[in-house]
């Protein structure tokens, strides 16, 4: 079953940050990192319960950014909610604030 996705104001930051920084160092990685973020996130929209339970979040690597997908599951209402699109070299504390 696929789930529908909801992303919080500081995960839709977070890509269009790393976005715009990928952008700015070439011309199309940008949107390179982008669809990675996307590809990552179609398959945990497919696939949730997969990730280990940290908390009340789990987290998804991307394949070839160093980004982390950290989100929650509602399976009541079958939804996923994007808490952050995490890059990984920031403080890991940082991750849900």
């Amino acid at each position: 079953m696929t789930y529908l996705i909801q992303f919080s104001d500081k995960a839709r930051y977070e890509l269009f940050d790393g976005w715009a920084w990928y952008e700015k160092q070439q011309i199309g990685l940008g949107d390179k990192f982008e669809n990675e973020v996307y590809k990552k996130i179609s398959f945990v929209q497919s696939n949730p319960l997969i990730y280990e339970k940290q908390g009340n979040f789990r987290q998804a690597n991307t394949e070839i950014f160093p980004y982390l997908i950290v989100f929650r599951i509602n399976e009541h209402k079958k939804m996923i909610f994007i808490v952050s699109v995490f890059h990984t070299r920031r403080n890991p504390h940082r991750k849900l604030r």
